[in-house]
């Protein structure tokens, strides 16, 4: 076997050429390891927000909360029962609905902001915590809003001024709610979300007496089953039951496969220009060494020998690469930005997300890109004649 430290010199000794090349596998790696932070980023989006134990109703025949919608008088039937938990604040009914606005200087760009209206209880039900001002007050037209779109929209009552603390969000033609907060929700869908008082929603709305969605939590994460039999079968109400984390998936399913999907494919191509650098440089290599293959070939290496050194060289490059693009990536977790999630026509600020299998996955390609891009080349080292290299 070839000593490995002979592989590690000769990158030492083609430093130009070495940075070139990682720097190529680098690129890949962070468009890679971007897509994957990118669909981890949407999944704790939608995810971060569901307990096991929650679990949302929906009208039967809905898919989403903009199109369901169920009378008032039903959301007593849905705590009695056994399996889902007993006090107050463990059934909370919703009303949701989206409302154009502009973007703050996006040159008259609109997106949809979700309006949720909730009772008091919801705040602790869905777990979020208050980052500035102060929480609505019961039966007023007084707002919180998420911090993912704090200060980014107009008011659509076309005061121009911004939907933030101090602001507004005019529901109907004066209609308006007042923001008197910013919460968080560990960087769930919720934050790019307004919530108000459920009462002076619907009326603002006219859709007194109706809600979208309810909330039940259960007993156990275990009783699912038996409490979605329970009420699904009740012919009072009409409804579907499926567990939170479920639901909050199945909505952004699209949008996650769309970005993700953009991203790996972006990285394969430029995979291709990495691989195909990773072959020129290590092709220049073995031009450049036919000696040296040649002495090692009669000090008794075998061709087996020679093929894993060129590959192992090779792989060092692509790790090489793999260690500048995972720490370039590192910046991206401080980016986050809009997209329109066209399953529910509403508006969620995704982040780039990280974790261990982010950096393990771009090992692994980056890995799979060396020995790729290195395969050639080392078949041709281990094919070259100790008696013509050492006459060349």
């Amino acid at each position: 076997m070839v000593p490995l430290r002979y592989n590690v010199r000769s990158l030492f000794v083609r430093k130009v050429t070495t940075f070139a090349t990682a720097l190529g596998i680098a690129l890949v790696v962070f468009v890679f390891a971007g897509a994957l932070m990118l669909n981890e980023g949407v999944n704790r989006a939608v995810q971060s927000s569901a307990r096991p134990d929650n679990v949302i109703v929906l009208r039967k025949g809905s898919d989403n909360e903009l199109s369901s919608g169920f009378p008032q008088a039903n959301l007593a039937l849905l705590g009695t029962p056994s399996q889902a938990a007993k006090g107050k604040g463990t059934v909370i009914g919703e009303i949701v609905v989206v409302v154009t606005a502009e973007r703050v200087g996006g040159d008259g760009a609109i997106s949809n902001i979700t309006v949720r209206g909730m009772p008091e209880e919801g705040r602790e039900f869905h777990g979020v915590t208050l980052v500035s001002g102060t929480w609505p007050k019961p039966g007023t037209d007084e707002a919180i809003i998420g911090r993912g779109i704090n200060g980014r929209f107009l008011d659509p009552s076309g005061s121009g001024k911004v939907i933030e603390p101090g602001g507004s969000l005019d529901l109907k033609r004066n209609r308006p709610l007042r923001i008197v907060g910013v919460f968080e929700a560990s960087g769930s869908t919720y934050e790019a979300e307004v919530w108000g008082d459920i009462d002076v929603i619907r009326k603002h709305l006219g859709r007194e007496g109706i809600y979208s969605s309810a909330r039940v939590r259960l007993a156990s994460a275990a009783d699912f089953d038996a409490f979605k039999d329970t009420i699904e079968r009740d012919p009072q109400l009409s409804v579907k039951v499926q567990r939170e984390a479920d639901y909050l998936a199945s909505q952004s399913e699209q949008i996650a496969g769309l970005l993700t999907g953009m991203g790996i494919a972006l990285a394969f191509l430029f995979s291709l220009a990495a691989i195909i650098g990773a072959v020129i440089t290590m092709n220049a290599a073995v031009a450049n060494r036919t000696r040296e293959i040649g002495t090692l070939r009669a000090l008794g290496f075998g061709k087996a020998a020679i093929l894993f050194s060129f590959l192992f060289e090779a792989v060092l490059l692509s790790m090489l690469g793999a260690a500048i693009g995972s720490l370039l990536v590192l910046g991206l977790t401080r980016v986050s930005f809009p997209v329109m999630n066209f399953q529910t026509f509403s508006e969620i600020v995704i982040t780039f997300a990280i974790s261990p299998g982010v950096f393990i996955a771009a090992l692994i390609f980056s890995i799979g890109m060396g020995l790729l891009g290195g395969l050639v080349p080392a078949i041709r080292a281990a094919r070259i004649s100790p008696v013509e290299a050492m006459r060349g």
